[in-house]
């Protein structure tokens, strides 16, 4: 990675520690008061991130990228589905509080390649880059809209099927998908309306998570940090999972693909999981912590999977 690409992945890193910054120092001086987590919750869930996954699935289909689609759609399933087979094992030999263990198994799963990976690969990979990790996170949008939900609601006596299978993120997907695949797209001003509510998700889900760490204490931080439980959660997103693709460097494909699959498989967690947390019932707490511990270990971590994805394939 050249000093030029460096700085400005940096930048966009301290932009979004920033965000996160201004979140805690809002609910600190009570600008945001009680209830603003709840309603920047569920104006993520059901209006930004929506609005995100349509506008990102609007771009033009092509036989070659429908190949490439589903060499990505593969890689995402295989990524995640191991990711579920780690994290079922790791809770279940976890001595963490009941609290936290579907929050545990769902930080490990879930990354954050909506919000930080499209602009990881934005800085890369530039416009292409944007249409790889559109197409590397259609898997990732459906499990995490389905599955995500059901690992915090599965022990409900009344499990509420439709609330999984027919909540704002399962259905703007599969509208995004039909979008893509047929030869129909929205309206100039339609894209630009959504283009402009979806680039509310980063910074409001940023100040969401700073607002959510108001209530941590500087010697809670150090108590953590010694908790196993998020070093563990740190190794598997940022180092295990991104290694399980490079077996793609050996195959005839373009290094963009390959690059984009890697480094969206190695996202720091997802800061979801403290919506649903939040929203569902959870350790939010907890959830934040490691969305914060973990995106500021990607400072170091894609930049060296950078660097040796280069080193091999170039």
């Amino acid at each position: 990675m050249n000093i030029v690409l460096l700085l400005a992945f940096v930048k966009e890193m301290i932009g979004l520690y920033s965000m996160a910054a201004i979140g805690y120092v809002a609910r600190k001086i009570n600008i945001l008061d009680a209830n603003a987590n709840e309603v920047i919750t569920q104006l993520l869930l059901y209006i930004t991130l929506p609005a995100l996954i349509l506008y990102s699935m609007n771009v033009p289909f092509s036989y070659s990228m429908g190949k490439e689609l589903l060499i990505l759609f593969i890689s995402s399933l295989y990524v995640l589905l191991s990711a579920c087979v780690i994290a079922r094992l790791m809770r279940k030999r976890s001595k963490i509080a009941s609290q936290r263990k579907n929050v545990f198994e769902a930080l490990i799963i879930f990354g954050n390649q909506g919000f930080i990976g499209y602009t990881i690969c934005y800085i890369l990979f530039s416009e292409k880059g944007i249409i790889y990790a559109t197409m590397f996170n259609f898997a990732y949008l459906l499990l995490i809209w389905s599955y995500g939900i059901y690992l915090f609601l599965r022990s409900t006596s009344s499990f509420p099927w439709k609330q999984v299978f027919f909540n704002p993120g399962i259905l703007s997907t599969i509208a995004g998908l039909l979008i893509f695949l047929l030869p129909i797209g929205f309206p100039q001003f339609v894209s630009d309306i959504l283009n402009t509510i979806g680039k509310m998700t980063i910074p409001l889900s940023m100040i969401l998570i700073g607002s959510l760490l108001k209530n941590i204490k500087v010697k809670d931080v150090f108590l953590l940090l010694k908790n196993v439980s998020i070093w563990q959660i740190a190794i598997v997103k940022l180092i295990i999972l991104p290694l399980i693709l490079f077996p793609l460097t050996l195959l005839p494909l373009p290094f963009t693909l390959i690059g984009v699959a890697v480094l969206m498989s190695g996202m720091p967690c997802a800061p979801t999981v403290s919506l649903y947390a939040l929203k569902y019932g959870g350790d939010s707490y907890f959830a934040s912590l490691a969305v914060f511990f973990t995106t500021l270990c990607t400072l170091v971590t894609i930049p060296i999977l950078y660097l040796v994805l280069m080193n091999i394939t170039i």
